[in-house]
Order: C-alpha cells, then structure tokens, then sequence
C-alpha cells in the first residue's frame, strides 16, 4: 500500500512538471532571450544578403509530410520560410498559430520552381494550385540552428 502511494506521488509530480512546462526545444538548446518580432527582421535585413538572428513570431504552416520547414508570419500578408540546419531536426506538424523563438541565419534567396512546387506538395495543396507555380521567388528565408515551441 505505501508503494502504491509513493509511486502516485510521483507520477502525480511528473504530470505537474510536464504541465507547468508550456515549451518544447527543437535543434539546439536556446533561450529566447534577445529575439526580435519577425515584423522588424526585414528592416534588421536592410540590404544586407544574410544576418544572424534570433526571431519570434507566430506559425502560419508545417510542413505536413515531416515537419521539415514552417512558415512563420513577418507582417502584411508576407510568410518567411524556415528550414532546419542540416535538415537535423523538425518541429511538430501540429503548431498552427503557435509562437515559435528561432535562433539561425536569416537569408535573402531565390526559391526554384521546383522547390517551391515541392514546398506545396508538403504543405498539401492540389494538383491544379501545384502547377500554378511558374516563376522562382525572391524571399526571406530562415535556417533555424535551434527553435522554441511555446505551447
């Protein structure tokens, strides 16, 4: 009996610390500590090709095949893509509207036809939306060394 007692004690601790803990890391272990709102990281960009940063803001899509890339909302409509370094981590499919905190490289790049159709047969979209897309982008992207999920 006083077994059983002690091991609901415990297990009853566990559930209260995994409660209390509303983050999940990703990658490197990092704090969000000095991160920017992504609606200042293009004005930080400037004319600037690449920038070391630390960057919050907000979900807007996963990648749905493996959590391989997520968009995050920079401001007036715009979305900048995240990658993970060396393809070495992912994040969970289901943060949609989460706040996320990412510390890497942001970069401005051109986005291939390719790609970017290979981006929207991850993200799940049709056939017909697929194959709308005929010229590369010009982007901000992100490749993210660590990330925070706030839950």
């Amino acid at each position: 009996m006083k077994n059983i007692l002690i091991a609901a004690l415990i297990l009853g601790a566990s559930f209260g610390a995994v409660a209390q803990n509303n983050v999940s890391y990703h990658g490197k272990k990092i704090t969000d500590k000095g991160a920017i709102p992504a609606t200042q990281l293009s004005t930080k960009m400037a004319d600037k090709d690449k920038l070391p940063a630390k960057v919050e803001g907000t979900v807007e899509s996963v990648c749905q095949a493996k959590g391989c890339w997520m968009k995050v909302v920079t401001g007036n409509g715009q979305t900048m893509r995240v990658s993970f370094k060396d393809y070495g981590f992912f994040v969970p499919k289901d943060i949609v509207g989460k706040t996320v905190v990412m510390q890497g490289q942001a970069e401005t790049t051109t986005t291939p036809v390719a790609e970017l159709r290979h981006y929207a047969e991850d993200a799940g979209k049709s056939k017909a939306e697929i194959e709308k897309i005929t010229e590369p982008e010009k982007e901000l992207t992100f490749v993210a060394d660590g990330v925070i999920v706030k839950r």
